[in-house]
């Protein structure tokens, strides 16, 4: 089959069962668009089109599923709505680049991540100034409020296409010169661990749903208001003293993230039971 065609419609085909890669719509508990949602999935998952393919146009695919217009639609809006497709109006709808799923967890750095998978990683600096730390800043660097402390933003993707908006806060004091280097190119843990001895020891982040404000949006290329991850936390070094404080807002059109654990779960908190001694009531 040639990328992108549909198999033709064959003579003895009923309407109400027309066949797109063998697929036919029945009738049934399961909606006539959430069918079609199925299908048009599956195909997108063995690349009957690839990477900014265009896909038939909605008449035609309605057609051969044998369904009206909305039910397509529904199923093409659902498919954006993950990212697996993007929609202009008066242009068609196209196939997205599959998300890059990334472990939470890993330790590798950004840049060599995406080199290992084969990707061209890049880094955009957005703002580079010194800045007073507020209060909350200031408990969360073990500083002084007031005193004052580097900001570092950049946008990093990979083959042009932005992943992750990150801002961080480190001591200006501790890290004198820090915004001299050049983080378009240089790793700001790297910097921290071959030219100032303090290499990053252990990181604590919360992940958080957010709705990106305007500005993040545009600089994530990302259609406002479009809910995403935030992760935020802070890097130690060995001591245990806080190095730098960070938000990363995630790209959810490009990037994903997952969490794997090893054997079951473990109940860390025994139930207490009812009339013993310190039972507690919520």
């Amino acid at each position: 089959m040639v990328p992108g065609q549909l198999p033709a419609l064959t003579a003895d085909a009923p309407q109400s069962g027309t066949r797109i890669s063998g697929f036919r719509l029945e009738s049934g508990p399961v909606p006539f668009h959430h069918q079609v949602y199925l299908d048009l999935r599956a195909a997108l998952d063995e690349g009957i089109w690839g990477t900014g393919e265009r896909l038939p146009p909605e008449r035609e695919l309605a057609a051969r599923y044998g369904c009206s217009l909305i039910t397509v639609r529904r199923a093409l809006t659902e498919l954006a709505r993950e990212g697996r497709l993007d929609r202009a109006r008066g242009r068609g709808t196209f196939v997205r680049r599959p998300p890059i799923i990334r472990d939470i967890a890993a330790r590798a750095g950004f840049a060599d991540e995406m080199r290992a998978r084969g990707l061209v990683p890049y880094a955009a600096v957005v703002t580079a100034r010194l800045e007073p730390a507020g209060e909350a800043l200031a408990e969360a660097l073990g500083v002084a409020a007031g005193t004052p402390a580097c900001y570092l933003e950049r946008v990093r993707g990979a083959d042009g296409v932005p992943l992750l908006l990150e801002q961080a806060h480190l001591s200006a004091e501790r890290f004198a010169g820090l915004l001299d280097e050049d983080f378009t190119v240089a790793s700001l843990y790297d910097v921290l661990d071959h030219r100032y001895g303090v290499p990053v020891a252990g990181t604590r982040e919360t992940i958080t749903a957010i709705i990106p404000s305007a500005r993040e949006a545009h600089l994530l290329r990302l259609p406002a208001p479009t809910p995403s991850i935030c992760l935020e936390g802070t890097a130690v070094d060995a001591d245990g003293t806080p190095i730098e404080h960070s938000r990363t807002v995630v790209s959810p059109l490009h990037a994903r993230y997952f969490i794997e654990t090893a054997g079951p779960r473990a109940r860390l908190v025994e139930p207490v039971r009812a009339g013993s001694a310190g039972e507690t009531r919520r």
